[in-house]
């Protein structure tokens, strides 16, 4: 916490003492969580009476929304127009034709600056962003193009963390001309026929344009769509949605863009690339291998800018128009085990020009070169089970909740502090209470045990939980899943003749096609290589290759793939190296 303190006074040296202490309590119960962004980036959330009031991103520490409506002057603050406000909270980044130039002119900032954007009549921030330029560089741009990365806003899912509250209602310092004009507009308009309506129910939702936002009070002054102000609003949001969208060549919205190029690829790769041989294939195979090498030249496939958000989606989409057949052949990992190739959208399909059927084969080896294997990230992971409620609900948690091995050392150190159980003759053990007693010892062990050592209570600890895995390969999201992560089984079989196979389980797992590693091995020892079904499995399937090839397997496995040799179970069956004589 005194850490913490110091960060934030470094990071925002215009807090004052009082505020700084305020805004980092002492005494009251500061929460610590880890969540992941779309693009996979960790992010450490601290939360504070229930709502999210700091996170942090590769060590540098950014301000929520609710914390910059408590202290609205942390940041210097740049206005936008309110229906500019959900293409921020859609994930764009605000545009410089979008931001409203006030009166007394902007804050100085340089690039890279750490700002506050707010909505036209109110003070209170509504997202936090990152300036890409200077106000000097904004000025001679003519104000055109990006103007700020944005990080966070008002009902996106770091929003959603809190009390899911609305912006308060903060009266700008400075008027603005804009604001000034609307005022008179409104002056004049009084006494004519009431086009005008302003809402006191903080819970009623006020409708601009294609915006519908729940304000409380006035949050910004809105007028009906005839008024001139409005017309003058939308005018400018529509120039800002335009620079959003990197002025496409047609009338179709980015995303119908890229549902387009993932249908073209989709079909590209089917028709061109993927063989009835290669089947079952992975799907993250498919996406990676056969899709990408199909996009056009200047283009890039982002499934997160799609209609679908995942790509097991837009495959359940192809599936259900009876195109492939997509199966579970291991837990979490799926692979397209059926193609139907006389489909009529597939017969149907032109390959664009430029891509020849030549040049397509061409592009494919290349890509397949490019492609890199890059081991997945695997985390152990715990949920809170029925027993160990007790033990971890004081710290907000409940069942089911996911922790890492780190936060759940944490977790009973602070709860061991918190109760004052460390033993004062011997700071090695610590005392069992009530709540330990039940969660951590057997029946047998409850009347004999009333100190633990600090291991022995955290090993205890984790033994109890349920277990669980996260595994996050290169370029996707993270997956939570279930029990520990089975290894790489490598077993050692007798044939017929005396004739020796070496045969590998669950590679998919690992992101790895059973298929490409067939003929990789093939190539390399020499030996025929095989993929078949596993004995009492539907759907699994594994590499069988003649011979004891072991060694050749560690190699590939541990030097190559990078694998940790933990995850790899087997490996001790190689054969022993005779001495030459």
């Amino acid at each position: 916490r005194r850490k913490l303190r110091t960060d934030v006074a470094a990071a925002f040296p215009n807090l004052s003492a009082e505020q700084l202490t305020e805004f980092i309590p002492n005494k009251e119960e500061l929460n610590v969580i880890k969540i992941y962004s779309h693009k996979g980036e960790a992010v450490t959330v601290y939360m504070n009476n229930r709502n999210p009031i700091l996170f942090e991103i590769e060590k540098a520490l950014y301000p929520t929304v609710y914390s910059l409506w408590v202290y609205p002057d942390l940041l210097p603050a740049f206005s936008t127009w309110p229906p500019v406000l959900q293409k921020l909270a859609g994930g764009a980044d605000l545009m410089l034709p979008g931001v409203v130039v006030p009166s007394s002119g902007f804050p100085q900032v340089e690039r890279g600056t750490l700002c506050a954007v707010t909505l036209l009549g109110n003070r209170a921030p509504v997202a936090v962003a990152v300036a890409t330029m200077s106000t000097a560089e904004m000025l001679a741009a003519g104000m055109k193009g990006k103007g700020f990365a944005v990080l966070h806003t008002y009902m996106d899912h770091l929003w959603e963390y809190g009390d899911k509250s609305y912006p308060p209602t903060l009266a700008p310092l400075v008027t603005d001309s804009a604001e000034k004009e609307s005022a008179e507009d409104e002056e004049e308009m009084e006494g004519e026929e009431p086009v005008i309506s302003f809402s006191t129910d903080p819970l009623q939702p006020v409708d601009v344009g294609d915006l519908s936002l729940k304000e409380r009070g006035s949050c910004a002054i809105l007028m009906g769509k005839e008024e001139l102000n409005e017309t003058r609003a939308a005018e400018t949001a529509e120039d800002a949605n335009t620079e959003v969208q990197q002025e496409a060549e047609d009338s179709r919205t980015p995303q119908e863009q890229m549902d387009a190029l993932f249908n073209q690829c989709f079909f590209h790769a089917l028709k061109c690339k993927v063989k009835k041989s290669d089947l079952p294939l992975l799907t993250s195979t498919f996406l990676r291998s056969h899709m990408f090498s199909c996009c056009p030249a200047g283009q890039q496939l982002d499934i997160k800018k799609s209609s679908y958000k995942k790509f097991s989606k837009f495959l359940q989409c192809m599936q259900h128009q009876k195109i492939l057949q997509v199966k579970e052949l291991n837990k979490g990992v799926e692979s397209i085990v059926e193609v139907d190739w006389k489909h009529p959208d597939i017969k149907a399909f032109a390959v664009p020009e430029g891509f020849s059927s030549a040049s397509a084969a061409q592009d494919s080896k290349s890509e397949d070169r490019e492609q890199v294997y890059r081991a997945p990230e695997i985390i152990p992971l715990y949920g809170v089970s029925t027993k160990m409620i007790p033990l971890f609900q004081e710290s907000g948690h409940r069942k089911g909740s996911i922790l890492s091995s780190s936060e759940v050392r944490n977790i009973i150190i602070n709860y061991v502090k918190t109760n004052e159980l460390v033993d004062e003759t011997n700071k090695n053990f610590v005392k069992v209470n009530g709540v330990l007693c039940d969660c951590l010892l057997d029946k047998s062990e409850q009347d004999e045990i009333s100190n633990l050592k600090w291991d022995d209570l955290l090993s205890r600890c984790l033994e109890r939980l349920q277990p669980l895995h996260q595994v996050t390969f290169f370029g996707q999201e993270p997956v939570v899943r279930k029990g520990n992560i089975e290894p790489i089984d490598i077993t050692i079989a007798q044939r017929s003749s005396n004739k020796k196979v070496t045969i590998i389980k669950n590679l998919e797992l690992y992101g790895l096609d059973p298929q490409c590693v067939a003929n990789i091995l093939q190539q390399k020892v020499q030996a025929s290589a095989t993929i078949t079904p596993v004995p009492g499995t539907k759907d699994r399937v594994q590499v069988q290759i003649q011979g004891n090839q072991i060694h050749h397997l560690a190699k590939m496995l541990l030097e190559e793939y990078q694998l940790p040799r933990k995850y790899i179970q087997g490996l001790e069956k190689a054969p022993k190296l005779g001495r030459k004589k």
